[in-house]
Parts: structure tokens; sequence; C-alpha cells
């Protein structure tokens, strides 16, 4: 099967589930009269909306990177996206869960601790996805170069998560800080690869070996 069908799929997952990570910030019986204070009370709400969407949005432009370098999908590659959309599916919950329970330490922690188990299971399987695909489905044009930093970029990701994860359970404040920083860094990360990205195609297209 062709690569196309299976990444407009996965689009529509993605959309679905970063328009559905808005539910977080909600307006529930919100008093008359004191509305300023109301909003400002949901801070926690905004930063994991924020959080959310920003991981989600990163794994949006990364799967498409992936999904670049492959000539085909076959079954298990079928599988292995599917049980990824799930879980991308799935974050809008534990975001919501970290918007409303951030501000008692036990529920804090609990909340830290779904939030890090999704998104340390989302990591190990978008590695599993690139990982398969790249050393089975590859393009026959693929550039070596690119392939190896995609697959050095995706290294740390579940390392990272479930070091944030388990760090919920010393200081859930600092775990879900991590969280946060872990998506900026990938984000981050994004950019820069894919101006190193451009830069390996300009020098391949020129013949320049180095």
């Amino acid at each position: 099967m062709e690569t196309g069908r299976v990444e407009a799929f996965s689009d529509g997952v993605f959309a679905i589930a970063v328009t559905l990570l808005i539910l977080a910030v909600g307006i529930d019986q919100a008093p008359h009269g004191d509305l300023g204070r109301y909003l400002l009370d949901l801070w926690p709400a905004y930063v994991a909306y924020a959080v959310s969407f920003l991981t989600i949005g990163i794994m949006w432009v990364n799967h498409h990177l992936l999904f670049d370098n492959f000539a085909r999908v076959d079954r298990p590659m079928l599988l292995l996206n599917i049980l990824l959309l799930m879980l991308i599916a799935f974050a809008p919950f534990p975001t919501r869960v970290v918007a409303e329970f951030a501000r008692s330490e036990v529920d804090r922690r609990n909340a830290a601790l779904l939030y890090g188990i999704t998104m340390t299971t989302t990591a190990i399987l978008f590695f599993s996805l690139w990982m398969y695909g790249s050393r089975r489905l590859l393009r026959a044009d693929a550039d070596p170069r690119v392939v190896s930093g995609i697959t050095r970029s995706y290294l740390p990701g579940a390392p990272l998560y479930a070091t944030a994860t388990l760090l919920a359970f010393v200081n859930s404040i600092a775990s879900l800080i991590m969280f946060a920083a872990i998506a900026i860094f990938y984000a981050l990360s994004a950019a820069l690869f894919g101006r190193t990205d451009a830069t390996v195609s300009r020098t391949a297209a020129s013949g320049d070996p180095s």
C-alpha cells in the first residue's frame, strides 16, 4: 500500500486530537462578578493546553517527516501507526486531568504520572514506527544522513519522558516543568533539523560529498 491513505487518515486523527485539547480549558460554573480572577485561576489549564498542543503538533510534523522517507506501508506498519494514533487521540484526557488537578500535591503527582505514562508510551511507539519503517520500507533514494539524523533525534524521546514521569514521585511540579521543557526541546529540534535537512538536500544536489 502507498503511504498517501495512511497519511491522510493520520492527519485526521491529529487534527481531532489537537481540537479536543481545548476541552482542557473549560469554564464550569464561573462565578458572576469575579470572572477575571476565575480566568487567572485557570492558568494550569492554559499551560497544559499549550504543552500538549505543541507536543502533538511536533509529532504531526515528525510523522510527515517519517512517511516522506517511506516508499510504502505494510500490515505491521499499519498496526504500529494505529497504536500510535490511539495514544495521540487519548492525549486530551491526561491533558484535562493535569489542568483540573494541578493544585493539590497528591492529585498533581497522579496527574503527572498519567500524563507521563501516556507520553512515554507514545514516544516508544513513535520510535518503533520509525525503526521498523527505516529497516524495511525506506525509499530507494532516501539519504542515509537524513535517516541517521532522524534516528539520533528520536533516541532520547522515551528516556526523557520516562525520567519526567519518575520525577513525579519526588517532585510533581518539577515533573510537569520537565514535560514542558521536553516539548520546547523538540520544537527547537524540529526547526534545527529542518534546516539541517535542507542543507543536506542542497549539498546532495550539488554533488559535494562533504
